[in-house]
């Protein structure tokens, strides 16, 4: 570990796949962390990512703003990672990530914070058909509104050991003989280690970034739906169909999917996205507002899945090895 900055940074949803890699990124800076969580006796296992006390998980709420407030009191930059994929109850995609970082944006300022990084979505605009898009941009809205300097940040598809991707999909080959491929499977993906994404979290933190910019991170190429499938399939050497869905199908099973008291493998709004790319726009690269803009070469799909996904492999890590 590096020796501490003595600077503290709150984070919240530090919890999460993206959060304990933004944590991690954070403690080998030296920064001190404090994690702020909903249910701090969850995130323990974050602690040792850091020396002895350097990394504190607290206890705070989006919808308490004195939660909020006493979270960010005394930090140097704060970090907002809260994000949900599907809503549930009062956890709609509104309350969490437009009115949720309104509350963190305004809490930072009124604590004289100018260090504030919003984590958002390739794709995010209001004009987006697609709720989660939709509040995503509004989040980004209300944080640079409150904090002029604050940075953003918008990932395409995260992937990593804990992603909910490729997992998600090696675990329903597992058991389905086919694999629904939504649109036809044509949609465009530029999926990016989470690794990477956290360390360019960190130099916003560093105040290394733009004050004031958005930032579009996408990994180093573009594939299709239909060609992450095979590249799943390939590493876990699994053989499935791949079945064509049509939109108005996929959106009719995700309004029923949601409907279920069970976490809903698909949903109408994920369906909606799914009819445009997610990949770096044209304009963050001409203004160098991507990793090569960065100077920063991120890892590719082929380096990183086979480090997680060789546990759906019929006889695991050890499958090649075999003798045949």
């Amino acid at each position: 570990m590096n020796n501490s900055t003595g600077k503290i940074v709150t984070v919240f949803g530090g919890s999460g796949f993206l959060g304990r890699h933004v944590v991690r990124a954070l403690a080998l800076k030296g920064y001190r962390v404090r994690v702020a969580v909903r249910r701090p006796d969850l995130a323990g296992f974050l602690q040792p990512l850091g020396n002895v006390g350097q990394v504190m998980p607290m206890q705070a709420n989006l919808r308490d703003a004195n939660s909020v407030a006493r979270a960010v009191e005394g930090a140097d930059a704060v970090v907002n990672l809260v994000g949900i994929l599907y809503e549930t109850g009062k956890q709609s995609f509104d309350a969490v990530h437009h009115i949720g970082a309104n509350t963190i944006a305004e809490a930072a300022a009124r604590a004289g914070i100018s260090k504030l990084v919003q984590i958002s979505a390739i794709g995010a605009s209001e004009e987006s058909a697609a709720g989660y898009a939709r509040s995503k941009a509004l989040g980004e809205e209300a944080a640079l509104a409150a904090v002029p300097s604050a940075i953003v940040i918008r990932p395409s598809l995260l992937i990593g050991s804990e992603d909910n991707f490729f997992n998600k999909f090696a675990e329903m080959a597992r058991i389905s003989p086919f694999l629904p491929l939504i649109g036809g499977g044509l949609t465009k993906f530029q999926p990016v280690f989470v690794g990477d994404v956290a360390n360019v979290i960190a130099r916003g933190v560093d105040g290394l970034l733009k004050p004031g910019a958005t930032y579009e991170l996408g990994g180093p190429d573009v594939r299709t739906f239909r060609e992450l499938m095979d590249m799943m399939m390939a590493v876990t050497h699994q053989q499935r169909m791949l079945l064509p869905i049509p939109f108005w199908l996929a959106g009719m099973m995700g309004s029923v999917f949601q409907s279920l008291p069970v976490t809903p493998p698909l949903t109408r709004d994920q369906v909606t996205m799914l009819k445009s790319d997610n990949v770096v726009s044209e304009l963050a690269k001409a203004e160098g507002r991507t990793f090569e803009g960065l100077e920063i070469n991120p890892m590719a799909i082929e380096a990183v899945i086979p480090t997680y996904l060789w546990s759906y492999r019929s006889t695991g890590q050890y499958e090649a090895n075999r003798v045949q």
